[in-house]
């Protein structure tokens, strides 16, 4: 899906602003509040979580539907042309109402959808109602405990023992909702531009894009690259076809550059920006531009005050201004994909991405707790009518969804199906493989795939040794094993290291960390001060530098973030190398002072 933009032949306008809202009742679908004004309503920005928005419990922990609305007045001279009403991200489930008329539904937080409006629009005032439900169970990817007492959150957490109906995430992280991502209207010819592929290889000092367009309707199909001093490239015409650039200058990590591909189908122009890389995984190294690339970074979160999960791009700006401080190159969007603004920025500062779908929590067994039907103990793979997991079909969606948006951005290097998951038992494999297969075949750019594993006892058994191209491992020895003693951690991660590094395969941490409150300290360096947060990273690394195969580190997490109440969170998850205003911890001036001596390539020749 082609990210809306501005251009000579397509209007755009952001619908962003002040709306209407009003928490559902519990009556709001049977007295048809989408088709008249909502009485009693209060004010709620858009884009924004409306969980800190508003003071109160009723608020924060508001279960079940929302409704916004705000009256769309669209110019005459839009309205002739092919008019789409399109959604970054909604969480979790959206109903979208025009004039009282249902024109869409979505499932699924972090991706956009949209539809074509220009028939359904009437002259003046146009009263646009959009509902939304943040509920989450095991149907839902992130997944949400459907059982009092089990699930990741409430072993982490503490049980629902009742009273009002709420969420329990099967996640370490709040469940942030509603209208999150921005909204907007854009037109396009009645004979557009669909989509554009773009794959890019590299043979001496010339580049190569491979290009597909993917059009509707009659037409010529020209497709130019500029450089970006505006200067044309190449130029090719048709709707596949090869572009050649001479002396090509290749994006590469903390050092981008940007080609502008232009294209003109009939009267339709779209521009996309687009880096010449290559990425391949050859033996023990991930190579980038054939270098053996060092990932530096973290995962992260979108998780600001408070605008909770909605787009915050100030803060996108400061935070990779603050990676670029400490000489990190690269982040996981942890656990769901991130903003499109986000992403483009990360083409345009050279930070690499790895790109997570939003599969967190597909594990329903996670911490040692239980979930139970009918009395009987149930897996995650069981089957559905066992009580087993309901995802399947819904994350094949969102495989899809995520590689259609960001096929074509350079700093995206590798896909994450899942985070966490339940990789170690049986039907893991039967789940996950047509998952890998299906990313396999929808990415054009063939980019290496993974699933980010949890710390278990039987790692030996995880079904991503057979799948993964590269081992992406959440391992936390010193903090959730052995902590507070990290001489025996020392000795139990050395361990398992050297497992991993017997395979062959290049391995990474995707998460490890210890929860720190900033301003804690002591002599004796004991959890949650800030010197047994730098003595546990000093721990690990002794480790994986022995390690030839490991090739990353991105410490969990870049800044402390909103979780759901419980006794092992003191007001969220503490685990930042920041605070969550963006203030170092000791633990960040250890890490700049590391990842500066770290070269991004050729580290562990």
């Amino acid at each position: 899906m082609l990210y809306p933009i501005l251009t000579q032949s397509r209007c755009l306008v952001d619908l962003s602003g002040i709306w209407n809202f009003k928490l559902d009742n519990g009556n709001g679908f049977e007295e048809k509040w989408y088709e008249n004004k909502l009485e009693d309503a209060m004010t709620m920005p858009v884009p924004a979580s409306y969980n800190d928005l508003k003071d109160g419990i009723d608020f924060r922990d508001h279960y079940g539907w929302v409704f916004y609305q705000r009256n769309v007045a669209v110019p005459k001279a839009m309205t002739s042309e092919r008019l789409l009403l399109r959604f970054a991200a909604v969480t979790h489930v959206a109903k979208v109402y025009l004039n009282g008329q249902l024109i869409c539904e979505h499932k699924g937080g972090f991706l956009p959808f949209e539809a074509e409006v220009q028939e359904l629009l009437k002259e003046g005032d146009n009263l646009l109602t959009v509902a939304v439900d943040n509920r989450i169970d095991h149907s839902t990817l992130p997944v949400g405990s459907e059982v009092p007492g089990g699930g990741m959150m409430s072993s982490l957490m503490g049980s629902d023992v009742g009273g009002k109906k709420k969420n329990v995430p099967n996640f370490d992280f709040f469940n942030y909702c509603g209208i999150t991502r921005p909204v907007k209207l854009y037109t396009t010819p009645k004979e557009y531009i669909r989509d554009i592929s773009l794959v890019s290889s590299v043979e001496g000092e010339a580049g190569t894009i491979k290009y597909q367009i993917d059009t509707v309707g009659e037409g010529d199909v020209r497709v130019e690259v500029f450089d970006e001093d505006g200067s044309l490239a190449a130029v090719s015409h048709g709707n596949t076809g090869t572009l050649v650039i001479e002396q090509v200058k290749l994006w590469q990590p903390l050092c981008a550059y940007l080609y502008e591909v232009k294209v003109t189908f009939g009267n339709d122009v779209y521009t996309l920006p687009y880096g010449v890389r290559t990425v391949r995984i050859d033996g023990n190294k991930f190579l980038i531009n054939e270098k053996p690339f060092y990932f530096k970074g973290y995962g992260k979160h979108e998780d600001t005050y408070p605008a909770g999960r909605g787009l915050n791009m100030p803060m996108n700006v400061k935070d990779i201004s603050l990676m670029k401080w400490q000489g990190a190159n690269s982040f996981r969007t942890s656990h769901y994909p991130y903003s499109e603004e986000m992403m483009r920025l990360c083409d345009k500062e050279g930070i690499v991405v790895i790109d997570e779908t939003t599969a967190v929590g597909v594990h329903l067994n996670f911490g040692g707790g239980a979930n139970f039907k009918d009395g009987k103990r149930v897996s995650t793979f069981d089957p559905i009518e066992e009580g087993g997991i309901r995802t399947l079909e819904h994350h094949k969606d969102v495989v899809r969804d995520l590689i259609a948006r960001d096929k074509n951005h350079a700093c995206v290097v590798m896909w994450s199906i899942a985070n966490e998951a339940d990789s170690g038992s049986k039907g893991a494999y039967e789940y996950f493989k047509p998952l890998y297969d299906l990313a396999r075949s929808e990415d054009p750019q063939g980019r290496p795939c993974t699933i980010v594993s949890v710390q278990m006892p039987n790692y030996q058994e995880d079904c991503t040794l057979k799948l993964s191209d590269m081992f992406c491992l959440n391992r936390y020895y010193g903090w959730y094993a052995h902590g507070g003693d990290l001489e025996t951690a020392e000795t139990a991660l050395k361990k398992e290291m050297e497992f991993w590094n017997a395979q062959g395969k290049p391995f990474m941490f995707t998460e490890y960390g210890a929860d720190t409150v900033s301003g804690f300290h002591d002599t004796v360096p004991v959890m949650y001060t800030e010197e047994y947060q730098i003595d546990y990273y000093k721990m690990n690394h002794r480790v994986v530098d022995a390690m030839e195969n490991f090739v990353g580190e991105q410490v969990w997490n870049f800044a402390d973030f909103a979780t759901s109440q419980g006794i092992l969170r003191v007001q969220g998850n503490k685990k930042g190398i920041f605070t969550r205003d963006r203030k170092p911890k000791m633990v960040a001036h250890y890490f700049k002072e590391r990842w500066n001596q770290i070269p991004d390539f050729d580290y562990k020749k």
